[in-house]
């Protein structure tokens, strides 16, 4: 997949071998255009870039209730893979993030990779994180109001952050 961002091209290799599920969701999304305009709205230097509220809130929310099994995972969280993000077991929806580092906290956790970063990291690493953390732990933006509100919250009040332009699939079939 490659990731147009504000910052940038991102190119993705998604790895089913990780995890089917993750793998084909992300596959799906893409397709449906779902990543297109969405906002980075956590991004925390040495750990994560997240995604995932679609633009339009009641498609976040039907999209909330379609959660997907969780994947047996065996990946590791090595800086440059991508994961579904995930509040508890079979929670995975729509929210994904970049690993900005290695966060092998993370694995046991059951946050499954589902690809990798191949083209482009260097974007992923540049893209805004003046915010901090999302709120309550900081004063990024608050998830219940991206949920609710969409773009229209994070334009308004976090005018800085960067976003998806659009999500491209690029059909090419790998063993590995």
């Amino acid at each position: 997949v490659r990731v147009f961002t504000t910052k940038g091209p991102v190119a993705v290799l998604s790895r089913r071998a990780w995890s089917p599920r993750g793998s084909d969701r992300f596959y799906h999304l893409v397709r449906l255009k779902f990543y297109d305009r969405s906002v980075f709205y956590r991004v925390l230097p040495n750990y994560i870039a997240q995604v995932g509220y679609h633009r339009d809130p009641a498609v976040t929310a039907a999209w909330d209730d379609l959660p997907i099994k969780d994947d047996k995972g065996g990946h590791p969280n090595k800086k440059g893979t991508v994961t579904f993000a995930r509040a508890g077991a079979n929670s995975r929806t729509t929210q994904i993030f970049f690993n900005l580092a290695d966060n092998a906290n993370l694995d046991a956790r059951g946050f499954s990779p589902f690809g990798e970063v191949v083209e482009g990291m260097d974007v992923v690493k540049s893209l805004y994180s003046g915010y901090g953390e999302n709120f309550p732990r900081g004063d990024g933006p608050r998830q219940e109001r991206i949920m609710f509100e969409g773009n229209a919250y994070l334009r308004k009040e976090f005018p800085k952050l960067d976003s998806v332009d659009s999500a491209v699939e690029l059909v090419e079939q790998l063993t590995t």
